[in-house]
């Protein structure tokens, strides 16, 4: 073989060896790359994580505030309950034992309170609002009712 020839070889197989090592780098770069983007993505999932779990800690004391206070309200209903089965009795003992009482609670309501009481069977709020339309204006205190 020519010398020319040995030459045009090495240097063909300087130029696949240069190739070689190209395509090598490249492929590193592409794969520190997907490694730089893959810390990246679990980085933000660690982010995101920690986020969930503290709306999750937050929601938790929320929910403990919110029974206690369901609870506190169930207490306060039924010592109200209460209170209104004492006074209830307590009347009904007064009653019992005052004739001037029992004669006072024992007068018809006077007509105006009546009236107060009195409403229709009202199927919704379109209804309630018709009802309340149609009563005119409140009478002044001087007035003799209608």
């Amino acid at each position: 073989m020519s010398t020319l020839r040995q030459g045009l070889y090495g240097l063909a197989l300087l130029a696949a060896l240069g190739l070689l090592l190209w395509g090598q780098q490249q492929r590193i770069g592409a794969a520190d790359g997907r490694a730089a983007l893959g810390a990246e993505q679990a980085r933000h999932s660690q982010q995101a994580a920690a986020t969930a779990q503290a709306n999750a800690a937050r929601l938790q004391g929320l929910l403990a505030d919110e029974r206690q206070a369901q609870a506190d309200l169930r207490h306060l209903h039924n010592q109200l309950r209460a209170g209104l089965v004492a006074r209830n009795q307590q009347i009904e003992e007064l009653k019992r034992e005052n004739q001037e009482l029992r004669r006072w609670a024992d007068q018809p309501l006077p007509a105006a309170a009546r009236r107060l009481r009195q409403r229709p069977a009202l199927s919704g709020a379109a209804a309630y609002r018709d009802w309340l339309s149609g009563r005119g204006a409140v009478p002044a205190a001087g007035d003799p009712p209608p």
